[in-house]
């Protein structure tokens, strides 16, 4: 299963996998990811990994084909934060960290929940769609 969360920063697309994702469970996602892009120049991911057993073959395939799609897009990712206590989520969090070294990829356990949240929201200095964030506060 793969449903969407709330998160407090409009730029963060958060999401919880747990059992068995589907294609069908993955296409909000996706489009909440194309939407945030869209509204955002910078976009960050929270993925909040609960006892994953496996994707289908179609979603396996439509994940991997998106990803693909993404690779020439890679301006407009920032953060992404693994949240889970499986170690080998971690290890495959580790290994996309090395291949797409544009996006800073960290993994945290469950009890760090909070954390990871505060970590995705953050932006780099100037990427603030409010400029007094980035320290400037007029003439």
């Amino acid at each position: 299963m793969l449903d969407l969360i709330s998160h407090p920063a409009e730029h963060v697309v958060a999401m919880k996998a747990s059992g068995v994702v589907t294609a069908q469970e993955l296409q909000p996602a996706i489009d909440a990811i194309e939407a945030a892009k869209q509204a955002h120049s910078r976009v960050s991911m929270v993925v909040e990994i609960d006892g994953l057993r496996w994707m289908t073959l179609t979603a396996l395939l439509k994940d991997v084909g998106y990803g693909l799609t993404q690779l020439g897009d890679l301006e407009h990712y920032h953060r992404a934060a693994v949240v889970t206590d499986q170690q080998w989520i971690k290890h495959l969090a580790h290994l996309e960290e090395r291949l797409f070294k544009a996006v800073e990829i960290r993994t945290f356990s469950r009890r760090e929940h909070a954390e990871a949240m505060a970590w995705a929201a953050e932006l780099p200095k100037g990427d603030h769609e409010d400029p007094e964030e980035d320290g400037y506060h007029g003439a």
